[in-house]
């Protein structure tokens, strides 16, 4: 079943029929040929019940197209003006008594912008015309055994015809690099749908924050979030939602659980949502009661400062890695002043991060893309440069547009010659942001990250309540 097909859902038909059109012309620069891109498919969950369906990314960004069911093909070489294919679903009055509305393929070319669009089931028909006597094809090669599997047989009945004098494809290129160095800068209409998707996410944690009392669980708090987010039009979850009390904290990806929160206990949410395909992702810690005790603000002080030095690198020009070095500096400097790295060992930051003797306590980097998908497309690395001592290419530059989260955290687990003050301490703080000429642009910060602000923000009334 499709939740996300709505027919009164504006379109921005123009977005994406330029995004077709800016790969049908590097299709063209290559040498032309076919681009062959599927949806997802649905996936049962148990029995005769489906997962919620979600469409696949890179699909999404060339068709805002959101049944199941459907793919999309580009021929940059076509003859007769139609480029532009999709695949869909058929009206069908019965299945749509069922499960919702559908485009059908007339109304999908004409709502979504195609030259032209055709029943998916039709697609073994069409597919050896369409690749037939073209140079290449472009998919995703060997990400879906569905897909090679289709390519293999369209291929096949193309050269079938080899006697006639038809050629099939003699090369395979694959098709999401072009994609993801599109996807890593962000167009107008994808941060403004970023920044609704940040302060709906701001929003429930706020809300959480003022929920939040000592003799709840976990996933009460995660309660207060999912309503939110789905109150303010979010779809749903960008990810599985982090809801972590006292201990739990240092498990980086704990799921909300059952625990209760103790009195004196630090919560440590990451969660955020998705709104009409776009992620957010936010995480604050905070004091269960209300106020930090005397080693949570030590070790959170030391966490903030790191993300502020992280997003004061963060700019156009800067390497994606200067972020965090720039938080790792900090974080270092922080676990030598606290003891809980041995100043007997070492003697210096350099020391500590030359060894990685932060590596117990901070063991995540500081920050990934973010945009369709949560760990968004794009490249870290430069592809292009040069290898380095170790084999790895150079960090790629920030550029304006680019969409990152800013996330230093510590984790301190009880250990051997760490000060037990510090012991079941997990801290981390993150924010989304976006790059610009100058600096860049933190669209989360409608949740308070100070923490005097989450003190008050905890001690004031919750005005979001309905």
């Amino acid at each position: 079943m499709n939740s996300h097909t709505d027919p009164a859902r504006p379109i921005a038909v123009d977005v994406y029929r330029a995004r077709r059109a800016r790969v049908l012309a590097a299709l063209r620069e290559s040498g032309g040929g076919v681009a062959i891109l599927p949806t997802a498919p649905e996936v049962l969950r148990n029995r005769d019940a489906d997962y919620p369906f979600r469409h696949d990314s890179y699909f999404y960004y060339l068709t805002g197209f959101t049944e199941p069911e459907a793919t999309l093909v580009l021929d940059a070489d076509a003859k007769n003006g139609q480029s532009s294919i999709l695949f869909c679903r058929e009206k069908n009055a019965e299945r749509e008594t069922w499960d919702g509305f559908r485009y059908g393929p007339e109304g999908a070319r004409d709502a979504f912008g195609f030259d032209a669009a055709f029943p998916i089931d039709a697609l073994d028909e069409h597919m050896p015309r369409l690749i037939a006597d073209a140079p290449a094809l472009h998919y995703a090669l060997g990400t879906s055994a569905e897909l090679d599997e289709n390519v293999r047989r369209w291929l096949s009945a193309v050269r079938a015809q080899g006697r006639n004098g038809v050629r099939a494809p003699s090369r395979a290129q694959h098709l999401l690099p072009l994609l993801d160095e599109m996807r890593v800068i962000k167009d107008a209409h994808e941060t403004a749908i970023m920044r609704r998707a940040a302060s709906i996410s701001a929003e429930a944690h706020r809300r959480a924050m003022h929920a939040c009392r000592p003799g709840m669980r976990e996933y009460e708090l995660e309660a207060e979030l999912l309503y939110t987010f789905r109150r303010h039009g979010a779809q749903a979850p960008a990810y599985g939602s982090i809801v972590a009390t006292g201990a739990n904290a240092c498990v980086l990806h704990y799921p909300a659980g059952n625990a209760i929160i103790q009195e004196g206990d630090l919560i440590l949410i990451d969660a955020a949502c998705e709104l009409d395909g776009y992620a957010s992702d936010i995480t604050r810690t905070f004091p269960a009661s209300g106020r930090f005790t005397a080693a949570q603000r030590e070790l959170y002080d030391i966490v903030l400062a790191a993300q502020t030095a992280a997003v004061d690198a963060t700019r156009a020009g800067a390497s994606f890695d200067a972020p965090h070095q720039a938080a790792l500096r900090v974080l270092s400097q922080g676990l030598l002043d606290t003891g809980i790295v041995d100043q007997q060992k070492f003697a210096t930051v350099d020391d500590v991060i030359a060894q990685r003797a932060y590596l117990p306590f901070y063991m995540h980097r500081t920050g990934h893309w973010i945009g369709m998908d949560v760990h968004d497309a794009g490249d870290y690395r430069d592809a292009g440069g040069p290898l380095d001592g170790e084999g790895a290419r150079p960090w790629r530059t920030l550029e304006a547009g680019m969409a990152l989260t800013v996330e230093p955290g510590l984790y301190v687990r009880p250990a051997d010659g760490v000060p037990e003050r510090y012991w079941n301490i997990g801290i981390r703080i993150e924010d989304d942001a976006i790059v610009t000429p100058a600096g860049c642009e933190l669209i989360t910060r409608e949740v308070p990250v100070g923490a005097d602000e989450i003190e008050a923000l905890m001690r004031s009334p919750d005005t979001n309540r309905p």
